[in-house]
């Protein structure tokens, strides 16, 4: 019994040892712990404490960066705004916001003529709306409960059959509040709605500055516009900037953005948006609701383009004085459009892109801005893209180097005479090229395609000669993007069909059709010895400063190479020499004027239009386009101008206008002329 008690005693002994390790271990842990977070870890825990207790706020939008030309020269700017703006209460109701509106309207001043008469009407409705309802006949409302009307309809009804008597008991304050509550109640309803914006007076900024709790939802603001120093000169490649829309609010969102914050909406501000938004200033809230700067507003990285801007305004001045010019002229009926590219061969860099449409006008005709349009609105080029269909025949052996053939018309069963413009019998390569011979062409497409040709007998050609073809154009950017840095670009028509004569017609630019910007980089292509590059507006990037200068340089843009066109040096020279040509003793003669030593080529193509807007081709016209380069041996420009449409056939005059190139000569007389006299 002694024994078992003894035993018994020495395991609660063991017991309680244990326990008491066990316990004196558990608070080495903790004080350890403790000591871990109160000493060696005490900034960290404090950085933590700050994040969760403080409260970080952004202030108002910061200025965007600056853009400048290739010459330093500022293209936009920023321009501080007064902003007297309103974001609506959920909860608030419409009589609520008319009694706002009248409010408001006593303190501030607005233009009421751009108030419309239904935006009235609407006003009216609401703050008589037993006045709608006397609108509506009882037979319209049985109409409307069997649902033969819709309600949108009911309120139609009633908008229509307001008169102008019932309107009569308005005067200008009415209209003054009948405006604000259309401003307060345009667009997205999450959206900041801008009251006023221009010709904001202290005292109208001020008061509302000093009322802000007087009137729910309204608020001041000091904000920024771009400042256009060059006004509507490239204006439209520049961009535009715009609030957050309810189709991207999401990506916004989730990069950071606030709902109420403006962006790039369109071009160059759409493309380089993520390097000109500026940073926002930040405050941290204070426990007494108190606002506390901790870091300033920094403007957007300033960019520096490719663009010359003073040659941007002079290719712009001449296409607009030599399109009016042509409007005097037989034949140019439908002719109204002229597009101009002038690019820097070894790099990509856009020199100046224009796109110019002409208007008729009670004073006569002006031009405006359609430049955009040279990215997506393509056309048949024409004998322009001889060069590279010449390179086909070198490339699969069909064609020898000075190989010799006779220019006569090609007559194909069923089809018409395939002929050239002008028959100039026995001809080698080059002056085929020089005298833009199609016949020359149209026999290399039948070699390539396999053809065995015999007059007025059916032609069969492989249907891969099609890919033949288009494989060695897209190596010059023709059919395929060019990867130029704005949002929009297209890759123009693409034939589908394969018959036989559609290959012939396809080697002499009368099949697939380009944008301006592809033959741009068609031409650039074969001026820089088959590189191509990747055609670009902008062409450095400078970081901000808080003072007007340019602050240091971030990065500057790296010409890309997409591709060399895949041929044998001594065929390239060969299309080169056969530019030369062109100018110097072909059909190019003097088209670049004054320009050194050029080369290049004409291209005259038959085009078609929509007249009535049906959807219906059903109208032919002649198309002109010009590619160049100078220069011969060490080009330092290309030059494309295409003019769709410049020739009505059906009217039987025999006048065609030398619009496009006389645009191409005046143009690189301007380039050359300013470069040796740059003052």
């Amino acid at each position: 019994m002694v024994s078992s008690m003894r035993k018994n005693k020495k395991v609660v002994e063991k017991r309680i040892l244990v326990l008491e390790i066990l316990v004196a271990c558990f608070f080495l842990v903790l004080f350890y712990s403790l000591y871990h977070t109160i000493y060696l870890n005490n900034i960290y825990y404090k950085e933590k404490l700050k994040e969760l207790t403080e409260v970080i706020v952004e202030g108002e939008s910061a200025p965007r960066g600056r853009i400048y030309d290739r010459n330093y020269k500022l293209l936009v700017d920023n321009e501080a705004v007064l902003e007297i703006y309103y974001q609506k209460d959920k909860k608030i109701a419409a009589s609520e916001e008319i009694e706002l509106a009248y409010e408001i309207a006593k303190h501030l001043t607005l233009d009421t003529s751009k108030l419309h008469l239904r935006n009235l009407k609407e006003f009216y409705l609401i703050q008589y709306p037993e006045k709608g309802t006397e609108k509506i006949t009882e037979e319209e409302y049985q109409k409307l409960k069997r649902r033969e009307l819709s309600t949108k309809e009911i309120e139609e009804l009633k908008i229509l059959r307001i008169t102008e008597e019932e309107l009569s008991i308005y005067n200008e304050e009415d209209y003054q509040a009948a405006y604000l509550y259309y401003l307060m109640n345009q667009g997205y309803s999450y959206e900041e709605k801008t009251l006023k914006n221009e010709g904001v007076t202290d005292e109208e900024y001020s008061y509302f500055s000093e009322n802000i709790s007087s009137f729910r939802g309204v608020n001041t603001k000091v904000t920024w516009k771009r400042k256009y120093l060059y006004g509507d000169v490239f204006r439209s490649i520049l961009g535009n900037i715009g609030p957050i829309t309810k189709e991207n609010k999401k990506e916004y969102l989730s990069l950071g953005y606030q709902l109420t914050d403006r962006v790039g909406t369109s071009n160059l501000e759409l493309q380089y948006e993520e390097l000109l938004k500026g940073t926002k200033a930040k405050y941290m809230k204070k426990n007494d609701s108190s606002l506390e700067k901790i870091s300033d507003a920094i403007r957007g990285n300033d960019i520096v383009l490719s663009i010359d801007i003073e040659l941007q305004k002079k290719v712009e001045e001449l296409i607009d004085q030599e399109m009016i010019r042509a409007k005097g002229e037989a034949n140019t009926k439908y002719f109204d459009k002229t597009y101009v590219v002038i690019q820097e061969p070894n790099t990509g860099e856009i020199l100046a892109i224009s796109g110019r449409k002409l208007v008729s006008t009670e004073s006569g005709y002006q031009g405006t801005d359609i430049t955009p349009y040279a990215l997506t609105d393509p056309m048949a080029p024409g004998s322009v893209v001889k060069g590279a269909s010449m390179l086909v025949g070198y490339n699969t052996e069909v064609l020898k180097i000075g190989e010799v053939m006779t220019d006569e018309c090609i007559k194909i069963k069923s089809i018409p005479a395939k002929c050239s413009s002008h028959q100039v019998g026995r001809l080698n390569d080059i002056i085929a090229l020089a005298e833009s011979s199609n016949v020359y062409q149209f026999k290399i497409a039948m070699r390539v395609g396999g053809a065995q040709y015999f007059y007025n007998a059916p032609i069969s050609i492989n249907p891969e000669a099609f890919d033949i073809y288009r494989n060695t154009f897209s190596q010059f950017g023709l059919g395929v993007k060019t990867g130029i840095d704005l949002p929009v670009e297209s890759l123009g028509y693409i034939g589908n069909s394969k018959k036989p004569e559609f290959l012939l017609n396809y080697a002499i630019g009368q099949y697939d059709t380009y944008t301006p910007i592809q033959l741009s980089q068609y031409i650039t292509t074969i001026a820089s010895n088959g590189k191509r590059y990747q055609p670009h507006l902008l062409k450095a990037v400078y970081e901000p400063t808080k003072v007007e200068t340019l602050g240091s340089l971030a990065y500057e843009v790296v010409p890309v190479l997409l591709n060399q066109v895949d041929t044998k040096e001594e065929y390239l020279k060969r299309v080169q020499e056969g530019f030369h040509a062109v100018m110097t003793i072909g059909l190019g003669k003097r088209v670049m004027g004054d320009a050194p030593d050029p080369a290049g080529k004409t291209g005259t193509s038959e085009s078609f239009l929509d007249t009535d807007n049906d959807g219906k081709i059903d109208t032919a016209t002649v198309s002109n386009a010009f590619v160049g380069y100078a220069p011969f041996n060490h080009p330092e420009m290309t030059i494309t101008v295409t003019s769709p449409d410049v020739e009505d056939p059906s009217t039987g005059i025999s006048f065609h206008s030398y619009v496009n190139r006389r645009i191409a000569r005046e143009i690189s007389n301007y380039y050359f002329q300013r470069d040796n006299n740059p003052s």
